[in-house]
């Protein structure tokens, strides 16, 4: 595991917590933030011995959106070290190549993540979030899509995002209006899925749940979940699933549940 500058890896078990570490600043986003998150969950994805993730911010916030010195006044500048959000890419600024990583992939191809929204969420603070599996915000967190008052457009694919959680119309006001809401307004728009006093401890319990389950099974889910949430073919629909089902029934995991299932024993997927 690499060392980091702006985010915390803390593996609880099975559970590794990622935590945005810019406390002074809100844990504002930066290319550099963005290339330590992305190794951070590829090597987890690659560690055998995790199976979820948390991602949650130090201090009082959460992710108070894109820095603006580091990133829209750069941008303004013709900076091209200052990544641009829209395309979740890693980067470096020395001689090194930059590494394109599509983040929004990532987090659909990703093992389970659950987001612990402590504090503010604001800009790309909430887009980076909203293609999670699943969203935990304390009571008094704030959250915007407030990029038509920086003069900017949302991304991260945040305008499929919102229609799908929380309809064309609340959908329609978040993005347009770019106003702030509250956890418990945020729960009741469909913008997050649970609101909790300790969203951490609450989002490793989810979490866990997840990763108690058979890993090419959950990976399974997730891909049809991804590819199949807006489609309008069912017949293609239920071919993605005939597939993925033939392809689990061929996996230890399947082996191991029927096994455990017959020896009245929980299974050992891990």
């Amino acid at each position: 595991m690499s060392e980091y500058t702006q985010i915390t890896v803390d593996d609880r078990d099975e559970i590794r917590v990622i935590t945005l570490n810019r406390p002074d600043k809100l844990n504002a986003w930066t290319p550099t933030m963005n290339a330590e998150l992305i190794d951070a969950f590829q090597d987890g994805n690659a560690d055998p011995a995790i199976g979820a993730f948390v991602v949650t911010g130090a201090g009082r916030g959460f992710c108070a959106g894109a820095d603006v010195s580091e990133v829209f006044k750069a941008q303004i500048e013709g900076d091209d070290a200052a990544d641009d959000t829209a395309s979740g890419s890693d980067s470096t600024t020395d001689d090194t190549p930059r590494r394109r990583v599509d983040w929004v992939s990532l987090m659909r191809s990703s093992k389970p993540v659950v987001a612990a929204i402590n504090g503010a969420s604001i800009g790309v603070g909430l887009t980076l979030v909203l293609s999670m599996d699943f969203l935990v915000a304390h009571p008094a967190a704030k959250l915007s899509a407030r990029f038509v008052k920086m003069g900017v457009v949302p991304e991260l694919a945040s305008s499929h995002f919102l229609v799908q959680r929380c309809g064309w119309g609340n959908a329609s006001d978040l993005a347009l209006s770019g106003r702030t809401v509250l956890g418990d307004e945020a729960l009741a728009l469909g913008l997050v899925d649970e609101v909790a006093d300790d969203v951490v401890e609450g989002a490793i319990r989810r979490a866990k749940s997840y990763a108690e389950n058979a890993p090419a099974s959950v990976q399974f889910a997730k891909q049809l979940l991804t590819e199949n949430g807006t489609e309008p073919d069912l017949a293609l629909v239920q071919r993605r699933e005939l597939t993925a089902l033939d392809q689990a029934y061929q996996t230890p995991e399947h082996h191991e549940a029927v096994a455990a299932f017959m020896e009245r024993r929980a299974p050992k997927f891990r």
